[in-house]
């Protein structure tokens, strides 16, 4: 299995958005509730730039299986070398070892764009992920008690962070 980095074009905006709708039920993964179009997410794949705040799919033997994007942190000017990270699998390729792989690439593509510092919002819910971050040596920076309330039921947000000097 041959696994690689691409920027993102618009043709990959509906295999992008039906791999985050994918999450969307189990209520585990993020705060959207119900699925999202393309038309919805259009406005935010228009944000993404390769120069700073890039937005790549993750292929897997020339197939599009996931995606990787960088976002702003906070919109004033002295976070702008901090990123909200978000990795999205295909549900035929979460857990074989894809996430791993992909997060080994994230210094070397931060160097790329000149951010330093790394920022996942996470579930508490949501272990899968909590462990591949910690795997990489990201840190529990913070923990926002019951701030979602999906499916009636609340949860947690955990903020896992990490620095890259």
């Amino acid at each position: 299995m041959s696994m690689a980095l691409r920027q993102a074009t618009m043709s990959d905006l509906p295999i992008i958005v039906d791999i985050y709708n994918q999450t969307i039920p189990s209520h585990e993964v993020t705060a959207d509730l119900k699925p999202v179009t393309v038309d919805q997410r259009r406005p935010w794949f228009l944000e993404h730039t390769p120069d700073h705040y890039p937005l790549w799919v993750v292929v897997l033997d020339e197939m599009v299986v996931g995606w990787l994007s960088f976002s702003p942190f906070y919109g004033r000017a002295a976070y702008a070398k901090t990123t909200e990270i978000s990795l999205y699998l295909d549900r035929t390729v979460r857990g074989k070892g894809l996430g791993s792989q992909v997060l080994e690439m994230v210094p070397n593509q931060l160097i790329q764009v000149g951010l330093t510092t790394v920022l996942a919002y996470i579930f508490s819910s949501n272990l899968p992920s909590i462990k591949l971050f910690k795997k990489f040596g990201y840190e529990q920076w913070g923990f926002l008690p019951a701030v979602a309330e999906l499916n009636g039921r609340s949860n947690d947000l955990v903020i896992m962070g990490k620095r890259f000097d």
